[in-house]
């Protein structure tokens, strides 16, 4: 029997961004930001359906002292016209810039919504009224996988990024998909 994998009516699609949306690269400046193939097709084909995105996103690279907030906008920015340019968007776009071993003294703390933390997921829960339990996350390491387990969300591990292959928690996914767009896919015929 296949995993329930139908969005509710208050559900919404959880995406991490590095390795699901765009290639698993640092991403310092606009630029450095490119699409995996179909992930925009399948970011609009959600739109389509009436099903809200959101990507929540670990962005150590700031406390690294690698990138500003103001920078991580402008990518932001850019990643939303990347997608627009496929008729798609994202809802809303959630970042945690904390790490406990932060080179930028501001950014140093052991933060709760750094996934595997649910910070980003219950801040989008409150802001945006959005079921938990009737949504879905995607991700492409372990840590995604665990966070949208924590919140209560069920999940799917894509094979593009690091595949599940990074090491950092046991896990076991709602399903697997190849990448992005097979993940819309299953949700959509679900």
């Amino acid at each position: 029997m296949s995993p329930d994998l139908s969005i509710g009516p208050d559900g919404a699609v959880f995406l991490d961004r590095d390795g699901v949306i765009n290639e698993n690269a640092y991403v310092n400046r606009p630029e450095d930001l490119v699409l995996i193939p179909g992930s925009a097709e399948a970011i609009a084909r959600l739109n389509q359906a009436g099903i809200r995105v959101f990507v929540v996103t670990n962005q150590g690279g700031i406390a690294m002292g690698h990138l500003t907030e103001d920078a991580l906008a402008e990518i932001h920015e850019h990643l939303q016209g990347l997608l627009a340019k496929h008729s798609a968007h994202a809802d809303g776009i959630e970042y945690c810039p904390h790490m406990p071993n932060a080179k930028v003294d501001a950014y140093r703390k052991t933060c709760p919504s750094r996934k595997p933390g649910t910070g980003m997921l219950e801040r989008i829960r409150d802001e945006h009224d959005v079921d938990l339990a009737a949504s879905i996350l995607v991700g492409d390491a372990t840590t995604d996988i665990l966070a949208g387990e924590r919140a209560g969300s069920r999940t799917i591990l894509v094979r593009t990024g690091f595949g599940g292959e990074d090491g950092k928690a046991e896990v076991t996914p709602t399903a697997e998909a190849a990448d992005l767009a097979a993940a819309v896919g299953s949700i959509l015929t679900a």
